[in-house]
């Protein structure tokens, strides 16, 4: 049997390429769309998607036990979805991921603190590989001093609170419950403000809605998943895989500059990974 580092892998797999579709459908809509009305029609589509789950599965996978965590994890995350969505529309897609790539110190340290998780070594050595990896990409004089540069840096704070609290969550609501009480709460925070500016969807619109309603519901079931399998500290360091996914991306689609920095970065980056979950694959006996 693989053991739950191997398959936590796995599922954070379908969390990379889902983010990076993501992130393609959420720059073509910010030509014309707000961020709050983007993050409004991405609650109602992932609302829409669950909610059809769970009528085939059962209803009484829901729970309000941890109706609180779930309100306080949900501010959260849509500030730090606020902050990735607002980012989008305005700097490289690179830029916003590697800003983003601070979300594991956040994490460690939230987890560290709420959950009791032990840092170790390995996990220390991950997150500093990917760190030093990102740097190298960014290096000094990156002219990315704007306010999304900000607003992603806020939201890496928040999303690392959020990945902490769905890491609690996950030891006692299902991936369905969670996903189900994170778009009904979110679909008002995101529906308010986008009303005072609401612009009228279209035909063109209408593609990458439902793209980012999808990939947006996908990516957080895969999140979840793999946070059920293994600690907050080793799960979210696999995510920084993203990054030079994203700036291929970036390069085939919007003509985003891509030069061998970028190589060394992610050789670090994997590096780190590769080392965390060997050291993680050591802990479980081979017979499991």
């Amino acid at each position: 049997m693989h053991s739950p580092a191997l398959k936590a892998t796995a599922w954070m797999g379908g969390t990379l390429v889902s983010f990076a579709a993501m992130a393609i459908a959420a720059r073509e809509l910010s030509a014309d769309l707000g961020t709050f009305q983007i993050l409004a029609v991405r609650s109602l589509i992932g609302l829409l998607l669950v909610s059809a789950i769970l009528s085939r599965v059962g209803w009484q996978q829901l729970s309000l036990q941890n109706i609180k965590l779930h309100l306080i994890r949900n501010l959260a995350h849509f500030c730090g979805q606020f902050g990735w969505f607002y980012a989008i529309a305005f700097i490289p897609l690179a830029a916003v991921f590697a800003i983003e790539f601070t979300v594991p110190i956040w994490t460690a340290i939230f987890a560290t603190i709420l959950l009791s998780e032990r840092i170790t070594r390995a996990r220390v050595l991950a997150i500093l590989f990917g760190i030093v990896g990102v740097l190298v990409i960014l290096r000094p004089g990156l002219d990315v001093v704007h306010p999304a540069a900000l607003a992603i840096l806020g939201g890496a704070v928040a999303y690392g609170l959020s990945h902490t609290l769905t890491k609690k969550l996950s030891g006692s609501d299902s991936t369905l419950c969670i996903l189900f009480f994170m778009m009904l709460i979110q679909l008002p925070l995101g529906f308010v403000p986008a009303a005072f500016d609401w612009v009228p969807l279209t035909a063109a619109h209408w593609p990458w809605v439902v793209g980012v309603g999808i990939t947006g519901l996908t990516a957080h079931y895969c999140m979840v998943r793999a946070l059920s399998l293994a600690d907050a500290t080793l799960v979210v360091p696999m995510d920084f895989l993203r990054l030079p996914l994203i700036a291929l991306v970036g390069y085939a689609l919007y003509d985003e500059h891509l030069d061998g920095f970028l190589a060394l970065g992610a050789a670090l980056i994997l590096a780190g990974n590769l080392i965390n979950l060997m050291r993680e694959r050591r802990k479980v006996p081979d017979h499991q």
